[in-house]
């Protein structure tokens, strides 16, 4: 599990810095990295970028801690994972110094950032929605280096096989509120509704039940109750219990305005839609609902077929597409890098450029001493600049700090619009995909098992 907070730090950068980069606490600093500042001097290379910016905020930088489950985590996969933190949340536009500690016995990143980026050195927003793009970009690291995640709302973190299968419903609650949103859409009246709850294998409690002989055998109270036939006790449909969207009263004007919908509601879409699995046992004991399903799932495969024209045509159509999405999507990933490199090349430029003139003063000082007591910060950041500027192969005598932006924002242009592509695609992907799988399991064109099929021969010797 990784947990993620982040605060801003008003006045003490130098201090906190000095703090994260404790030898004691990085193994002799062999885990400390920076991206467009070195460690040492990375308090004034934020105050150079801060004075440029036009923003009017007390917030120098920000302290953003990731810290995982003791035992889960290497001191060389956490220090990885927080450089990919903060370059997915940075996106290569503000300075940072990165520090893992090993000190503790829970292992834990330190990210200070400069709070002005080095583009258009404006600041950055600390606020919910970013807080919480933070966490589900760490979220998504912890997926990928298969560790466990923080659960929102929760105190304890749950490893993401077991927060999927909650997300894919087999939390019998998750189920539950599945189901009554299934039957809602599907009934035309609260009394439908109730049928087709009983149908799928739900006890019902706390509604009217009227026999056959017209007796009423238990009468309406104030909630619902519903218990599926493999849990021993009742869950109400309240606030409390399941959430606002299932109270009796709420099921009740969720059919109604699905009904008062009905005549403006476009024609249903049946190919967006996943076949029903009447194989269960509720169908089987219920021949108006396996009915039904048999007809909402020939709608489904018919429309399906409709819009791809064959089987072929839509499988062609889902490997141009997949192979288009996955194209787009390595491009993004190559102009990441570039721009994150250019990035630092302009934040380099313009403080070479600035701090030129201080550079040739001080050689024509009298008292070059003096002079640099006076100016050290300037002459610091300008032997950075240029050692950095020259190692990567720029021209500094043809340094152009404007060329050098504007070919920044077409690379941003362009990253905008292969984004948008791929985000579409696998969209479009997904679709056919979800009408591949229809056709293939209403036509029969699924693969068979052959161990079951192999037993069902041995079983009928006639076959």
């Amino acid at each position: 599990m990784a947990y993620t907070k982040i605060h801003a730090i008003k006045a003490t950068v130098d201090k906190a810095i000095d703090y994260i980069c404790n030898p004691d606490k990085t193994d002799e600093q062999i885990y400390v990295s920076s991206y467009a500042c070195a460690p040492e001097t990375a308090a004034i290379d934020f105050k150079y970028t801060l004075d440029h910016c036009r923003e009017n905020s007390p917030n120098k930088a920000y302290h953003l801690i990731q810290a995982f489950a003791p035992g889960e985590v290497s001191y060389e996969e956490a220090h990885r994972i927080g450089k990919e933190l903060a370059d997915k949340v940075l996106e290569g536009k503000y300075s940072y110094v990165l520090t893992t500690h090993i000190d503790k016995g829970h292992i834990h990143n330190h990210i200070i950032f400069c709070a002005a980026d080095n583009i258009e050195h404006n600041k950055y927003h600390d606020c919910k929605q970013s807080y919480y793009h933070i966490r589900k970009l760490s979220d998504e690291l912890c997926k990928e280096h298969n560790l466990s995640i923080i659960i929102p709302g929760g105190e304890r973190g749950k490893k993401y096989k077991e927060w999927q299968s909650e997300q894919n419903g087999s939390t019998w609650k998750t189920q539950l509120r599945r189901d009554i949103n299934f039957c809602i859409k599907s009934a035309s009246t609260y009394e439908d509704f109730l049928l087709l709850m009983r149908a799928k294998g739900y006890e019902i409690k706390g509604e009217s039940i009227v026999t056959a002989s017209g007796s009423i055998e238990e009468s309406a109270a104030k909630y619902i109750s519903f218990r599926p036939l493999d849990k021993e006790r009742f869950v109400r449909g309240s606030t409390k219990s399941l959430g606002k969207e299932y109270t009796k009263e709420r099921i009740r004007e969720r059919i109604e305005m699905k009904r008062e919908r009905k005549s403006v509601i476009p024609k249903k879409d049946y190919s967006a839609r996943r076949l029903i699995d009447t194989s269960d046992e509720k169908f089987q004991n219920s021949p108006g609902l396996q009915q039904w399903a048999t007809i909402e799932n020939l709608k489904i495969a018919a429309q399906s077929y409709n819009e791809v024209g064959s089987l072929s045509d839509l499988k062609h159509q889902v490997t141009v597409k997949t192979e288009a999405g996955k194209s787009a999507k390595q491009s993004v990933v190559k102009l990441e890098h570039h721009m994150k490199d250019l990035a630092e090349i302009i934040k380099y430029a313009e403080q070479y450029k600035t701090n030129r003139s201080y550079h040739i003063a001080y050689k024509k000082s009298k008292n070059p001493d003096a002079y640099f007591r006076r100016y050290e910060s300037q002459l610091i950041l300008y032997g950075g600049a240029r050692r950095v500027l020259e190692q990567t192969g720029i021209n500094l005598k043809g340094l152009n700090v404007d060329k050098l932006k504007a070919e920044y924002q077409e690379l941003m242009k362009q990253k905008n619009e292969l984004t948008s592509t791929y985000k579409k695609c696998e969209k479009e992907v997904q679709s056919l995909n979800r009408k591949l799988e229809n056709l293939n399991q209403y036509l029969g064109q699924t693969q068979p098992d052959f161990t079951s099929e192999q037993s069902r021969k041995k079983n009928n010797p006639i076959l």
